[in-house]
């Protein structure tokens, strides 16, 4: 396991019913296959040795014989290999027979887990020839293959690091599945062995329990389903193999596929237990459940970390995590702009405001504040003369944003003011005595507090409150005046990552928008990020490009996500990070070189600016990260950096070894 992430497999061998030969070999060379590309943990299907569609021939001495031999064969086939591998069997316990999966590794079988619900409904009758795991007694062994092995339904496997448990197939779709239990008792991942036909409009409602089952539990989930090979007297195996992550679906395989397949992916099993560890509920859970698995079993096995070659992941890594894809980045954007408008809303009512005040620079994030209050008036059926828009042209103002600032008022239909700030700046640089010439972070900050003096003034002078219009990467960095435009009475943009804000102004242009707006938003969207504090050049285009200092917002925003979401140190962000900015998803490749001075940067800026953070204005949380100090981010002002900044310099990729 490296980075906390541990590679798994799941297979769809083929397989011929009753022959057991045949589907050893097959089961081999998927164990050969999943050893060569450095997988864990691999996963067969219910019942693979013999196939699951056996039927009565479940009753014949020969078949069960021939499975016994045959896992002897696949024990001595794993002696070398450090691969664990689950396998579905007949096992007869007792006077019973036992539909199991069977844990083997290093020539040693470490456990039976033998399936609790058996259906018997509709086109399957199970009960016909197995019993459930109700039928083994608690704590109970059997003899195996000439080794005396732990059998329940209920172990638990620790692999290095890592805790895994078994249900076979039906025990997903029970009320309350095994899983869940197994979870609580420190399973990290649940490998389900099954046999699941396919008839219309089954695969979708599969797809949600393997995908519900893992959030529920807050675990990965692996799904391997048995395919061509099986019998279709009555029903069609189409085979299916399918990998989630706490409600995520990581992978899948074909379906219906008439070769054998292996679906490899890696578990982030760190960034499972760091969702527990922040999730009270599940901690509780297993305090309350804790009478159910005190008595469980935890079977160690002695696996040795692939040193594969290949240190690539095979699950993707997105580089804009706060961004969706496809249709869902449509749906997620009127839901963002919905619960904004609806807080802002709730606050205008609250407080019997009669306006509500906010400075329009032409850049994004007060294009996206005013689009807000555009649609919180609308709801509330007020007149969008109560909007007040300010435009505070400065030194650094240049034509293209002023005119967008301009246009996109009118033609909302608020009600437009503008305030000129030179004068008042440079009266306010002769009383602090401050060459105008110099543009230090003086002059900058200046022109920052003296458009907040502005804009409260205006807010007292109407009956209203001042809307923020800074975002959440923003803060994030301390991108912001401290009591300048890192001050309002109500952030709307303070849970929105600027990645995420070109795509929420975007939907608005092209769902919502009239032409003259629709144009005008798009300039926007193509104008150079700044905030416009230093004068234009000669040809009056932006100088001052915020990228350009503190780095691609783009990177910083997958920093931030996995620095708040889950806590991961540094090196594991980097690596991270390399792998999603590689050039192959659609975005602007970065080295390591680069990534890394602005991994670094990232962290000495969020330390250090944390101060303002911890006097936040109130804002709407639209996600599932969010920096205000009464929500879900409390950090002391003063914290220390160094230990993060000393992980940073030993990944620095200039530095010799």
């Amino acid at each position: 396991m490296i980075d906390g992430l541990i590679r798994i497999a799941a297979t769809t061998p083929r397989v011929k019913v009753a022959d057991v030969a045949f589907n050893t070999s097959e089961i081999e060379n998927a164990m050969a296959r999943a050893e060569g590309q450095g997988v864990e943990i691999l996963c067969c299907p219910e019942l693979s040795l013999t196939g699951y569609t056996c039927q009565d021939l479940f009753g014949q001495q020969l078949l069960l014989e021939q499975a016994e031999t045959a896992m002897l064969k696949l024990i001595e086939f794993s002696r070398n290999l450090n691969l664990t591998t689950i396998v579905g069997i007949p096992f007869r316990f007792g006077g019973a027979l036992l539909n199991c999966a069977a844990v083997i590794q290093k020539g040693k079988v470490h456990g039976i887990v033998p399936k609790t619900y058996l259906p018997n409904y509709n086109e399957f009758y199970e009960m016909r020839w197995f019993s459930s795991s109700t039928a083994v007694p608690e704590h109970s062994a059997t003899r195996f293959c000439g080794q005396n092995v732990p059998i329940a339904a209920d172990l638990l496997f620790e692999v290095g690091e890592v805790k895994f448990g078994i249900e076979l197939c039906e025990d997903l779709w029970a009320p309350i599945p095994p899983s869940s239990l197994l979870a609580l008792g420190g399973a990290d991942i649940i490998f389900n062995l099954s046999a699941s036909n396919d008839i219309v409009g089954k695969h979708a409602y599969l797809r949600s329990l393997v995908s519900g089952q893992s959030a529920r539990s807050i675990s990965g989930y692996v799904y391997a389903s048995a395919g061509y090979g099986e019998s279709t007297q009555d029903v069609v195996y189409g085979g299916k193999a399918i990998v989630a992550e706490n409600g995520k679906i990581l992978a899948e395989s074909l379906r219906f596929s008439l070769e054998p397949q292996m679906l490899v992916s890696e578990i982030d099993v760190e960034r499972l237990r760091a969702e527990r560890r922040k999730n009270t509920t599940f901690s509780k859970s297993t305090e309350v459940f804790a009478p159910c698995f005190g008595g469980r079993q935890c079977i160690l096995v002695d696996s040795t970390p692939s040193l594969h070659e290949d240190t690539d992941m095979h699950r993707d890594i997105t580089p804009r995590p706060f961004v969706p894809e496809g249709e869902e980045l449509d749906e997620r954007c009127e839901e963002i702009l919905c619960i904004q408008s609806q807080g802002l809303a709730t606050r205008i009512a609250h407080t019997g405001a009669r306006s509500v005040v906010l400075g329009i620079s032409g850049g994004l994030d007060s294009t996206l504040a005013l689009l807000v209050c555009v649609n919180a008036f609308d709801r509330l059926g007020l007149n969008r003369r109560g909007i007040v828009g300010v435009t505070m042209p400065g030194f650094g103002t240049t034509d293209r944003t002023y005119n967008n600032a301009m246009t996109l008022m009118h033609s909302l239909g608020i009600t437009v003011r503008e305030v000129n700030i030179a004068e008042a700046v440079n009266i306010h640089f002769r009383d602090i005595e401050h060459n105008p010439q110099i543009h230090d972070v003086t002059y900058e900050n200046s022109q920052a507090r003296e458009r907040t003096q502005i804009l409260m003034d205006i807010a007292n002078q109407t009956g209203g409150f001042v809307v923020g219009t800074g975002d959440l990467s923003e803060l994030a960095l301390g991108w912001a005046t401290y009591n300048g435009d890192h001050m309002s009475m109500y952030a709307v943009n303070s849970s929105i990552p600027k990645t995420l804000v070109k795509h929420l102004v975007k939907w608005v242009a092209i769902n919502v928008a009239d032409e003259t707006s629709r144009t005008t938003l798009l300039d926007i969207i193509d104008t150079p990020i700044s905030p416009e504090l230093i004068p234009a050049d000669s040809d009056g285009s932006i100088v001052q490009k915020t990228e350009d200092l503190v780095g691609p917002y783009e990177l910083h925003d997958f920093f931030l996500y996995y620095v708040l979401r889950f806590g991961f140190r540094p090196g594991k962000i980097f690596r991270l990070a390399c792998q999603a900015f590689d050039g192959h998803h659609g975005c602007q490749a970065y080295n390591d070189i680069t990534i890394h001075k602005w991994l670094t940067v990232f962290f000495r800026r969020f330390f250090a600016q944390q101060f303002k953070r911890s006097c936040l204005p109130d804002g709407p949380k639209v996600g599932s990260c969010s920096l205000s100090p009464r929500g879900d981010w409390r950090m002391p002002s003063d914290a220390a950096s160094s230990e993060w900044l000393k992980e940073c310099e030993c990944l620095n990729p200039m530095k010799e070894n």
